[in-house]
């Protein structure tokens, strides 16, 4: 069971994409033994981030994500929501959002993180230890490349280029086939994939999937 509720007071625009803010968790069952006589603690994954309007995309970091929130009690949950809430900086998170259109790869860049997407799944355990997770599956990459090609609203340009904020949006929406119980950590883990390409192409550190 998924909840989002829609803040349309806070807004902004992105590529002529506007974004309102958004909060909303998850209650997933699969993280309990229900044959268990009694279980103490409550699981949620709660968030606050931006729905992109144009394709409800969800733009999730993780400032704006509780991934494990681990509650016995209605008044701590409520506790662990409202703390939550009150350290996230929306600003900010736009902030990062909006340079993502600033920073380009060529086509040849793309394939070859589409490629090193494809064997992050196979590598070794040991090999990945060392690797960013790529959490989305075989065929939401092969998603990404059909979008990169054919969507009306996030492909390549014509000479092949994509702009970052192009490039996360179509991760995002390969992400929308997720199961609701890993929907947010691969939410999340498709912003840090795409801000860690921003870093590599800005020079501040190697990046595996761009070597």
């Amino acid at each position: 069971m998924m909840f989002m509720i829609e803040i349309p007071s806070i807004q902004d625009t992105i590529e002529g994409n506007q974004l309102s803010l958004v909060v909303g968790g998850v209650k997933a069952y699969n993280e309990y033994n229900l044959y268990s006589r009694s279980i103490s603690d409550q699981h949620f994954k709660f968030f606050i981030g931006f729905k992109n309007k144009v394709c409800t995309n969800l733009c999730v970091w993780t400032d704006g994500f509780m991934g494990d929130l681990k509650v016995t009690t209605a008044g701590q949950l409520m506790a662990c929501i409202t703390s939550l809430i009150r350290k996230y900086n929306e600003g900010f998170h736009l902030y990062n959002l909006k340079q993502l259109a600033n920073y380009s790869i060529t086509e040849h860049q793309f394939a070859q993180i589409i490629g090193r997407c494809r064997m992050y799944q196979h590598l070794p355990v040991n090999l990945k230890q060392d690797i960013s997770p790529m959490l989305l599956g075989e065929n939401q990459i092969s998603a990404v490349v059909k979008d990169y090609y054919r969507d009306s609203s996030f492909c390549r340009n014509e000479d092949g280029t994509i702009n970052l904020w192009r490039l996360y949006n179509l991760f995002t929406r390969a992400n929308k086939s997720t199961y609701i119980d890993n929907f947010l950590d691969r939410s999340v883990n498709a912003y840090s994939f795409v801000e860690q390409i921003r870093w590599a192409l800005e020079g501040k550190e190697q990046y595996w999937y761009l070597k």
